[in-house]
């Protein structure tokens, strides 16, 4: 018995890697293709699209060299790393906030105002009406527009919120006899007890603020506030542009753009692939609150 057991888990152990190995490699080849596509030589690359890409067709720093030579990348650089820090610090306090108000029974028009914060995730204000409040405001071309107007994501908010919910309310009461009041409670007891679902909710707050680049095209006037994400994307429509003018004397410029493409990825994906292993410890144990009850 216990030799047929064994026979069956060595079976089922070598199944369970074939498949993992198989869907490992389904994921990290693309990422793969990617960067041995970035350095390649682009005619080389543009001959050989679709066919599986082991190594670079030849080697060239062309596709990087055109990211580097655009004068703007460095300030796209400051200016993302300004919309996000100023976005992570607006972002974390407000939904964090917003969250431990809304985890207490006692809250006044507690189930209301979270009706209404529900609500705006299934409807929308539309972009129209979204630009016209910016407008108003005086948020036009300034680096408010890239913060506030997304200083609060509802998903996020009811994530954090129900990590608080879950906190012992006896640690709540004890501090309360001490003659704690509830801004003691959220920052001696709250916020040091929730780690996990800070790193997750600020590395969703983080991505999103790396990869925004609609509104910078929607509210920013001045190319100097453009963040990263949009010189990027400059780039990509700059070449594509010349590449279809057909000018010859320009060389690999008619080729260049389909490694141009693979270029900017790695650009603007490297910077926040580093920090993720550092948040990597908490992200499971974060996006798993709530599915437990106990």
């Amino acid at each position: 018995m216990n030799s047929i057991t064994s026979k069956d888990e060595k079976v089922f152990s070598a199944i369970n890697v074939i498949l993992l190995a198989v869907f490992g490699f389904i994921c990290a080849y693309p990422i793969y293709y990617i960067v041995m596509g970035s350095f390649s030589e682009p005619m080389e690359m543009m001959k050989h699209v679709g066919e599986f890409l082991a190594k670079p067709y030849g080697f060239s720093l062309a596709a990087y060299k055109t990211v580097a030579e655009n004068r703007m990348i460095p300030q796209g650089y400051l200016n993302t790393l300004l919309y996000l820090t100023v976005g992570l610090i607006v972002n974390m306090t407000f939904t964090s906030l917003g969250a431990y108000a809304l985890s207490k029974k006692t809250m006044a028009l507690r189930n209301p105002i979270m009706l209404m914060v529900s609500f705006t995730m299934f409807f929308s204000g539309g972009m129209i009406p979204t630009y016209l409040v910016v407008q108003e405001l005086g948020m036009i071309d300034n680096w408010t527009a890239m913060v506030f107007p997304t200083a609060i994501n509802t998903f996020n908010l009811i994530i954090m919120r129900t990590s608080f919910q879950e906190l012992p309310e006896e640690l709540f009461e004890s501090m309360r006899i001490d003659g704690g009041n509830e801004w003691q409670i959220f920052f001696h007891i709250a916020i040091p007890l929730s780690p996990a679902v800070l790193a997750v909710i600020a590395l969703y707050y983080g991505v999103y603020h790396w990869n925004s680049w609609m509104p910078a095209m929607l509210y920013m006037r001045t190319r100097e506030n453009y963040p990263l994400q949009l010189v990027l994307r400059e780039i990509l429509i700059n070449n594509d542009l010349s590449s279809m003018g057909g000018n010859a004397s320009d060389g690999d410029q008619e080729y260049i753009s389909a490694t141009l493409k693979y270029a900017t990825i790695i650009v603007a994906t490297v910077p926040i692939m580093c920090v993720y292993p550092f948040l990597q410890k908490y992200f499971m144990k974060g996006v798993m609150v709530g599915a437990i009850k106990g």
